[in-house]
């Protein structure tokens, strides 16, 4: 079954993420920045795979899945770039457990511009 949403940005506003119609612009920004993160080297790898998934995964360009969408993301510029994909601390993340609680706090750390605990976890 797939959503008849699916693929579609979402329209209207959440209690997260950006205002639903500003949500383009900031995918295209954010891809910009990513591009001149990867041409000026200004991050290693991990970290921009890091920052990626949480400025995507803050956007909430989606009614639902968003934490998906973004890993997947993640991984795809990953893969893109020649660099082994992350593990995603190696459990189901859409499933309660220590692997979710540990990336929502890694998320958590990074709304306050702390990536340790998100790079770390992208490979534990």
């Amino acid at each position: 079954m797939v959503w008849r949403w699916a693929g579609k940005y979402r329209q209207s506003d959440k209690n997260i993420g950006e205002p639903w119609p500003d949500i383009p612009t900031k995918v295209q920004t954010l891809c910009e920045d990513v591009a001149y993160w990867i041409e000026h080297q200004r991050y290693g790898w991990d970290e921009i795979g890091a920052r990626f998934h949480h400025r995507l995964v803050s956007v909430r360009p989606f009614a639902n899945g968003n934490g998906r969408h973004a890993r997947l993301m993640a991984d795809v510029l990953m893969l893109n770039n020649d660099q082994p994909l992350f593990t995603w601390g190696r459990e189901r993340l859409d499933l309660p457990g220590q692997a979710r609680q540990a990336y929502i706090a890694a998320l958590r750390a990074a709304d306050t511009r702390d990536w340790k605990p998100l790079i770390d976890f992208v490979r534990a």
